[in-house]
């Protein structure tokens, strides 16, 4: 039976093509030269030309075959006698000898300037590469975002079909894909551990430490190894190491600076909630005092003083409540609990705990499209939806029209506050979310603790979903919030 070979095992007519050249175009040279009377001293430059001509585009093997095919041409055509490979004497020998010599070593020569040249061209691209990978690096502000991008970043630039990076103070692997060596971890945690070694290749993947100095800081590697130089991968290591060096002290001074604001937050907080629970809590024993040793107080005054400690009793206890969410938020210990319900009954539900904050304004549900249940933690986004309903029942005016509305679109369920008041300064648009920012129209109304939006921010992350606000002044304000839209039961509740 016949069986067609494999095309490993058959010629490659691109191979052949500079073969079949080499041959015809030194033998058509001598027979012109040849036939047009051309002495051999002219022939024997031109003979030579071809031979330079092939080891500038060939190689040293070709310019070897050239240079003995046009030996055998100029002895044959113009060493007496002609037309045969005989010598008349030693004259002859001495040309022919001189020619093959002379042949050989000016290929040899051309093959080496052709081999430099191509040697420059490639350090040439290196470094252009080399400087692409600094600027690229340069232009990334994110610290965390750049030490994930630098696997990516480096296998596009070099050309690379695999790169990993191993960073020893985070002692975690960034890659570039999925399709690495299951041995790589380990390939670059040896690379790390070995002092300079060279580039070796395991399972097609080599690697090479990270050094600062003499200190190593973690490892890289990449795939296919004869694709990078050791002096190549020895340059973009240094520049991948610094790059990291620098990320990750960017890292630690943010980690620095947001414990500072941590700590001057809370005492923020602390301050804040002293004033603002003293001041519920003077009115409080200002109240009871008077009850106390005011004998002559009419039935009416006395109503009046236990419906003031009744109002700042539930002042005193929301207050202490926003601090307690405020808490569980620094702790990162909200955890997101779904179940199924229909929107419309998490809006009701709403409607029903905030009637005493929504009795002065028209309250309405509107539900855009079909109510079908999905999977939410309704606690969570009834914490959500309380302080954005207080704020809308707060600023509004009385009698003014405050709209609770849940819609599906795209891969989130969405949910709204709308309210009729005054709007939201633009100013204090981009501020109101965060911790303890009181616009001027807040800071008039005079309560509340700034903390409020936050939590409510804090509170969408942690869901796996958003906020935003939008306003125009005078015309009201609308507060959106979202969460992925899950119709299935999901596998495991998310954790923040």
């Amino acid at each position: 039976m016949h069986r067609e070979r494999p095309m490993s095992d058959r010629a490659d007519p691109r191979v052949a093509v500079p073969w079949m050249a080499a041959t015809l175009v030194p033998v058509a040279a001598a027979i012109l030269l040849g036939l047009s009377g051309v002495k051999e001293a002219a022939a024997g430059v031109v003979l030579l030309t071809i031979v330079v001509w092939s080891a500038a585009l060939g190689g040293i093997r070709l310019s070897i075959y050239v240079a003995l095919l046009c030996a055998l041409m100029f002895d044959y055509f113009f060493i007496p006698p002609v037309r045969t490979f005989r010598f008349a004497g030693p004259q002859e020998w001495v040309e022919m000898l001189s020619f093959l010599v002379c042949c050989l070593v000016v290929g040899r020569l051309a093959e080496r300037a052709r081999r430099q040249t191509r040697q420059a061209e490639q350090r040439r691209e290196d470094v252009e590469r080399l400087n692409e990978l600094s600027q690229e690096m340069m232009l990334q502000e994110d610290a965390a975002g750049l030490i994930r991008d630098l696997p990516r970043l480096l296998d596009r630039i070099f050309a690379l079909d695999g790169v990993a990076i191993y960073v020893a103070d985070h002692d975690r692997f960034y890659a570039s894909g999925n399709d690495l060596p299951m041995s790589a971890e380990a390939i670059l945690r040896a690379a790390m551990l070995t002092a300079n070694p060279p580039p070796a290749a395991a399972q097609g993947f080599a690697a090479m430490p990270l050094m600062l100095g003499l200190r190593p800081i973690g490892a890289w590697g990449w795939r296919p190894p004869a694709q990078l130089s050791r002096e190549v991968a020895s340059a973009a290591g240094a520049q991948v190491a610094i790059a990291l060096t620098r990320s990750i002290a960017i890292e630690a001074s943010a980690h620095f600076e947001a414990s500072r604001e941590g700590e001057r937050l809370r005492a923020a907080l602390i301050d804040s909630l002293t004033h603002e629970l003293r001041t519920p809590l003077t009115s409080i024993r200002a109240a009871a005092t008077t009850l106390l040793h005011s004998g002559g107080l009419d039935e009416t005054g006395r109503r009046d003083l236990a419906a003031l400690v009744d109002e700042e009793a539930s002042r005193l206890d929301a207050l202490i409540g926003e601090a307690v969410e405020m808490a569980e938020i620094d702790a990162q210990v909200l955890t997101v609990q779904p179940v199924q319900q229909h929107p419309r009954a998490l809006l009701e539900h709403v409607l029903e705990e905030s009637r005493a904050a929504l009795a002065p304004h028209r309250a309405a549900i509107e539900i855009d499209g079909d109510d079908r249940p999905a999977w939410f933690d309704p606690h969570l986004l009834g914490r959500v939806f309380r302080h954005l309903v207080e704020n809308a029942a707060r600023y509004s005016p009385p009698g003014s029209r405050i709209t609770l509305r849940s819609r599906r679109f795209q891969d989130w369920l969405e949910f709204a506050v709308e309210d009729d008041g005054p709007g939201i300064d633009s100013i204090d648009m981009p501020l109101i979310f965060e911790k303890f920012y009181r616009g001027k129209k807040g800071a008039a109304v005079g309560k509340g603790t700034g903390m409020g939006l936050a939590i409510a921010r804090a509170i969408m992350e942690a869901h796996g979903g958003g906020i935003e606000a939008s306003s125009t002044p005078g015309q009201g304000a609308i507060f959106r919030f979202w969460v992925p839209r899950i119709e299935k039961e999901p596998s495991t509740a998310k954790r923040q």
